[in-house]
């Protein structure tokens, strides 16, 4: 079981290419940046982590320069979003910062992927939250298009591009792994129909671990094996017991949250985890 660390890069927490740093020297198989472009004022939609929406959601840095910081001071840390909110973004644009920072990393990026929660910031991008997965699932499918062929083309019924040509293409082929976050049972049904693994986030909906038996049987269903879409356990605190249940259940990554902090107050934590990695 791989472990990843995950914190929003803000301008009063440790810069994200020094907790790469610091990651990488630790042993951690992996760090990961969320998104927002902003956080609409109105508030209407409900944070689905509680009552009180951190202020570091709206203060993040954007994810693909935070792993192109830290792509070029680290040589073996994986770097990914956790996640990319594709349903407000630009697919062609989108496609192309995948593809560069894959490149700049030598293939270390992984792309986690989500359609979000809060409808006023979706409708901000001109994006509807009823339609938001369709249109996630056909954005995907038109970066795979741009990613895989030397003059992609795409028509889908909210996306659609005529020929055209984009470099430079991603180095992992055909694409960097495509990680669908989300929950049981829609977000895994979305995971096994188009991605190459499965990120919900620890506690929330229940207990995860008790959801991978039915998620297994949906892969199977599906013709898909376990090891072609692996379970990525997010934002989960550190626990050794927690680590031990997730290893045992067949989790293949965890990754730990850290808050919007300090480097003297991250740091620590870091060591924490890794006493941690150590230990299980």
């Amino acid at each position: 079981m791989q472990i990843g660390i995950t914190m929003f890069a803000t301008d009063y927490a440790i810069p994200p290419h020094e907790l790469a740093m610091e990651a990488e020297a630790r042993g951690y198989e992996s760090v990961w940046f969320p998104e927002h472009s902003h956080i609409p004022t109105s508030r209407k939609s409900p944070w689905p982590g509680g009552a009180e929406l951190p202020k570091w959601y709206y203060d993040t840095y954007d994810p693909f320069l935070a792993m192109a910081a830290a792509a070029v001071v680290t040589k073996t840390i994986k770097l990914g979003t956790g996640v990319c909110l594709v349903v407000q973004r630009d697919p062609i644009h989108t496609a192309k910062e995948v593809s560069t920072v894959d490149r700049l990393s030598n293939g270390r990026l992984l792309f986690g992927i989500g359609g979000g929660w809060n409808a006023e910031e979706m409708a901000d991008h001109g994006t509807a939250f009823g339609t938001r997965f369709k249109l996630m699932r056909e954005r995907i499918e038109a970066m795979k298009e741009i990613w895989a062929k030397s003059k992609p083309k795409y028509a889908g019924e909210m996306v659609t591009f005529d020929e055209m040509m984009q470099w430079p293409k991603p180095v992992q082929k055909p694409h960097p792994p495509i990680i669908v976050g989300g929950g049981f049972p829609q977000g895994a049904r979305r995971a096994v129909a188009y991605a190459q693994g499965w990120m919900p986030i620890g506690g929330r909906g229940g207990d995860t671990l008790a959801m991978l038996p039915p998620f297994r049987a949906m892969l199977k269903e599906a013709g898909r094996a376990e090891a072609d879409v692996p379970v990525t356990l997010f934002g989960v605190g550190m626990s050794a017991e927690g680590l031990k249940r997730a290893r045992d259940a067949g989790v293949a990554r965890v990754v730990f949250g850290v808050p919007a902090e300090a480097k003297d107050k991250v740091l620590p934590l870091l060591d924490k985890g890794a006493a941690l990695m150590r230990e299980v």
